[in-house]
């Protein structure tokens, strides 16, 4: 009978290879969500349809990273905290309600219009849609990151090809490759 060799690659034989190659870049981590993907289909706990997705995601995610990072002159900004999350309700006193009530989240700023529903260090500002607004509607989520400096954040976002918009002396919108509505603000951005 004839000895068959089995030769394994595997994972991390291919992502040291890439890492020696490509010094610099985080491809441990990417080697990480791979690895750990291809063991919970094994394990039966994600079906090839899901793997196929995950994988997907995973590469389109890490191919994403790499082209921002690509765009800006820096190095762009560490995220420490979901500042807050706005969105357009039909009735926001029913919404404020509900939040608190159940919840248990602090009301403050009402304006008949709006409010914000603190909880931890972050909110949520339900307000009502403006006219022909579509419902429930998430209108954007802001984003707190280290060592804001006003403009410092705003040239790195124009390096970057984006339109800043100014909403408060802390925080600037901007558009994500999507259209979605993205709020870069600083740790001092508080209900």
């Amino acid at each position: 009978m004839a000895r068959v060799t089995v030769y394994r690659v595997t994972p991390r034989s291919i992502s040291d290879k890439l890492i020696r190659q490509r010094s610099g870049t985080n491809i441990r981590s990417m080697e990480n969500i791979i690895a750990k993907l291809l063991s919970d289909f094994e394990q039966g706990k994600l079906n090839r349809r899901e793997l196929i997705k995950n994988l997907a995601v995973a590469a389109s995610l890490a191919a994403g990273a790499g082209e921002a990072a690509a765009a800006g002159s820096g190095k762009g900004f560490k995220v420490t905290a979901v500042n807050h999350i706005s969105y357009q309700v039909a009735d926001y006193a029913k919404t404020r309600d509900w939040y608190a009530d159940l919840l248990g989240m602090t009301i403050s700023k009402d304006d008949g219009k709006q409010c914000y529903l603190s909880f931890g260090d972050t909110w949520l500002l339900p307000r009502n849609a403006r006219d022909g607004g579509k419902t429930p509607l998430v209108n954007h989520i802001a984003w707190t990151i280290e060592n804001w400096d006003a403009k410092a954040v705003e040239a790195e976002l124009k390096a970057r090809g984006l339109t800043p918009r100014v909403d408060t002396e802390n925080s600037f919108h901007v558009k994500d490759p999507d259209g979605f509505d993205v709020q870069i603000s600083g740790k001092e951005m508080k209900p």
